[in-house]
């Protein structure tokens, strides 16, 4: 293994914030304990915020930027793809996003040969049940990230409105509809809630406490949605 590409996965193996010894980072690259202190002493020299000594371990102190990825041509084709449906999507804040990120890979990809642009190959429409889910996911996503309980008024199936207290866990797209994966409070259960059938939302201020039985991970084990 050469010497950059070396010291390169030394700071992915440091990437996770725990304490490595010298042994078993030899261990795993194949090299001599006596190479990998070397490799820190290096690290250290070039402003990494690694911090150990030998005998002890080494660790990383604070986030860094490894180097830029090279991509391949199927790999930018998916990420390029990606940005423009998010990026013609109707939620604004991750619109915004999407188009200041493909600004910036604009700046530093070379120049496709391709005679086909990204906007001729490529067409989103959203339709009125995307409209209407969109409006609520800002609120959403921060509730979701924020472990905020929820009042929400929601239709059923026939269009009557039902009033709920509810956890909200997760966001997901189906391809035709968003759904919100909540703990209902009234119900004592799992629901999937259509974004598209919530008339309002109204956040409480209050945080709830991450419960067995009533966390993100229960919720993926026991509900398969209907849509």
């Amino acid at each position: 293994m050469r010497r950059d590409d070396r010291l390169y996965e030394l700071i992915q193996i440091l990437r996770d914030g725990r304490l490595h010894t010298a042994q078993g980072m030899a261990t795993r690259l194949g090299v001599s304990v006596r190479t990998i202190w070397r490799d820190m002493a290096t690290l250290e020299a070039s402003g990494v915020p690694v911090e150990g000594e030998r005998g002890v371990g080494y660790i990383l102190r604070a986030p860094i930027t490894l180097p830029p990825m090279i991509l391949s041509g199927e790999e930018m084709e998916a990420l390029r793809l990606g940005m423009r449906l998010v990026a013609e999507g109707r939620d604004a804040t991750l619109s915004r996003a999407a188009r200041s990120l493909a600004s910036k890979l604009a700046a530093v990809m070379p120049q496709s040969q391709d005679n086909e642009t990204d906007e001729d190959a490529l067409f989103v429409f959203s339709g009125d049940t995307i409209e209407r889910a969109a409006r609520h996911l800002p609120l959403l996503r921060a509730a979701v990230k924020g472990h905020e309980r929820l009042t929400i008024t929601y239709l059923d199936e026939v269009g009557r409105q039902t009033h709920r207290d509810i956890r909200p866990l997760k966001l997901a797209f189906w391809g035709r509809v968003w759904t919100l994966g909540a703990f209902c409070e009234a119900r004592l259960d799992f629901r999937n809630f259509r974004l598209d059938r919530l008339v309002s939302i109204r956040p409480t201020g209050e945080v709830f406490p991450d419960e067995p039985g009533r966390s993100l991970a229960d919720f993926e084990a026991q509900t398969t949605p209907d849509l």
